[in-house]
């Protein structure tokens, strides 16, 4: 599988399969990453890829423990 631009490229190359019913395997596991990181969004193109669910139940759902850079104000 080619590595497509967006979902529509997608679409128009691989087709589209409205009856597609996720399965999960045992390489569906939750994930820690935070919404909207490169990570998370590897995990779910990853899972996309697999034929899995895009959410697992216990995949992060906050953003309790983490930090981040501050820039100061100019």
């Amino acid at each position: 599988m080619t590595r497509c631009k967006n979902v529509f490229e997608a679409i128009l190359r691989y087709g589209h399969d409205e009856d597609f019913v996720p399965h999960e395997d045992d390489r569906f596991s939750p994930t820690d990453a935070p919404a909207g990181s490169a990570e998370k969004i590897e995990v779910l193109r990853s899972r996309v890829e697999r034929g899995q669910p895009l959410w697992h139940n216990t995949d992060r759902v906050d953003y309790s423990g983490l930090t981040g850079a501050i820039r100061p104000r100019e």
